[in-house]
């Protein structure tokens, strides 16, 4: 899955995630540290703790900190804007466009860490699981420290899609067919799923919350 590694998309998903985590900072009044932590541990998170599972040594950043620094410089570029104009980065356009990118991002990482799993030797639902993990922790992580109620326990179809397009994947892979095009149906089945979700407002049901 080397391939998937050296995708220059992959720079990009840590970057848009890494500004995820950054705003995040902004909203909640931190300074250039909390932006820095915010926007490294969004960034690198879900990755991180895929490694931890499947043991990888060393680490994907502690190899290579590219990805890290991106984290930093998208980070401290957020906070050197200023209130003004990160309010209008969420508010206007640009946040529009932010919510792609992030879905963007999330396919992606969604298929390079079940690619990176599937070549650790794990078994397939593990591998679905380590996929959506890629996806996903790293925005926990964020809400959790900014004290936030994680996206992935609302109601968004947000972790869904991410394990669709893991679950598609390793299918694919299973049944014989090329890692190219398995990983490629898998991108376009998380990316299908969570814009689908963005444009018809669609949620996962609840249950009825008691006092």
């Amino acid at each position: 899955m080397s391939f998937l590694q050296n995708l220059p998309f992959e720079a990009i998903g840590v970057a848009v995630f890494a500004l995820s985590g950054a705003l995040m900072a902004a909203r909640k009044g931190m300074d250039p540290f909390g932006f820095a932590l915010l926007a490294t541990l969004t960034g690198v998170g879900g990755g991180t703790v895929r490694d931890l599972l499947i043991g990888a040594r060393p680490v994907f950043w502690v190899g290579d900190p590219s990805d890290v620094l991106v984290c930093l410089i998208v980070a401290e570029l957020v906070f050197a804007l200023g209130p003004r104009r990160v309010a209008w980065i969420e508010g206007g356009r640009q946040g529009r466009v932010l919510i792609w990118a992030d879905a963007l991002g999330l396919a992606l990482f969604a298929v390079s860490g079940t690619g990176k799993a599937l070549a650790a030797g794990v078994p397939a639902l593990s591998a679905v699981a380590l996929g959506t993990i890629t996806a996903t922790f790293g925005g926990i992580i964020r809400d959790i420290f900014a004290g936030t109620l994680p996206l992935v326990l609302r109601q968004e179809i947000y972790v869904t899609a991410a394990a669709l397009g893991a679950a598609v994947m390793v299918a694919l892979q299973a049944v014989g067919l090329d890692p190219f095009v398995s990983a490629a149906a898998g991108f376009v089945a998380a990316f299908g799923l969570r814009a689908l979700a963005i444009l018809r407002g669609w949620s996962l049901p609840a249950f009825p919350a008691r006092d």
